[in-house]
């Protein structure tokens, strides 16, 4: 049973950083009807950024203390990805209002390559070290109950606390805010939204820049799990299975999906693992989606379209 417990709280920490990243793709899809394939690029991009000023805000103004640096990497960070999300808007975005949806998912991937040359050509493209002061040594939990008790590694767990109160947080964003609502109602329908007077192109600024401070946290995250390396962008294709089981427009979905994926990985892979020859912990998830694409494809939360003719 304890063993059972601890590969279960494993794979639910597993599963809210997944949620995170799956956030990202949430957001951009409710405020433009368009899936963002360069969400993992962002990620990458903002997680390059805060490591190397990390390593240069030293240098440049002698601070010598660790969290101060790291806060001041992070602050400027998140101005950096707030002024890419301006641009993206500004340049790209701004000229394909109401366009098919196909145009914008080809301007994604487009900004998708582009952040990652650019970021390698700014920041480098050695694998790099982000300290954020997460203890990394595992911890005993339940020992009174169970003998030996429940092992949990300290950094999962303050990861994800800190992702479950992002996540959180933009949940309680969209549903009492009045900026949340908008984005809502252009979500629904752009033509409409603009004719109340919503500023789409507002709308689409505040989407993305929120989009921009979840792929930092989620690369905050994993940099300091993982080393800021360009696999980086490869977090953002274990947050597909996510978004096509919660649903493209659920943030509780994101949620959940992200749970449901993140436990079943694990405890296929142990339970599993050995009768089939391992490895299972890397497919699961995609044929789990592979399932719902078949049978549900909105997803657990998502909206059934229903074209009338």
């Amino acid at each position: 049973m304890a063993f059972f417990l601890e590969t279960l709280l494993g794979g639910l920490m597993a599963g809210m950083l997944y949620s995170l990243v799956a956030l990202g793709f949430v957001l951009i899809y409710k405020a433009s009807g368009v899936f963002n394939f360069a969400q993992g690029a962002m990620v990458l991009f903002a997680a390059l950024a805060m490591a190397r000023f990390a390593e240069w805000i030293p240098l440049w103004t002698g601070l010598n203390n660790p969290v101060l640096t790291t806060l001041a990497a992070f602050v400027v960070a998140g101005l950096i990805m707030f002024v890419v999300a301006w641009l993206i808007e500004r340049l790209a975005l701004r000229h394909l209002v109401n366009q098919e949806g196909t145009t914008l998912l080809m301007a994604t991937l487009g900004i998708s390559y582009f952040l990652d040359g650019i970021g390698q050509t700014l920041f480098g493209s050695d694998i790099y070290k982000i300290d954020i002061g997460m203890p990394k040594e595992p911890i005993f939990v339940l020992d009174t109950m169970f003998p030996g008790g429940i092992l949990i590694n300290k950094e999962d767990l303050y990861a994800a606390l800190i992702a479950a109160l992002l996540v959180a947080s933009l949940s309680l964003f969209f549903q009492k805010t009045a900026t949340g609502r908008a984005l809502r109602a252009v979500a629904d329908d752009h033509q409409a939204a603009q004719s109340i007077g919503i500023p789409l192109n507002r709308i689409w600024v505040i989407v993305w820049c929120v989009a921009g401070v979840v792929a930092l946290v989620a690369g905050m995250i994993w940099g300091s799990k993982l080393g800021v390396q360009f696999s980086l962008t490869t977090v953002a294709l274990r947050a597909l299975p996510v978004v096509i089981l919660g649903g493209l427009t659920s943030v509780p979905g994101a949620i959940i999906g992200g749970l449901i994926i993140g436990v079943g990985e694990k405890l296929s892979e142990v339970f599993l693992g050995p009768y089939v020859g391992g490895g299972i912990e890397i497919w699961f998830a995609y044929v789990l989606a592979l399932v719902f694409l078949l049978f549900r494809p909105q997803g657990l939360f998502g909206e059934k379209i229903i074209d009338r003719v």
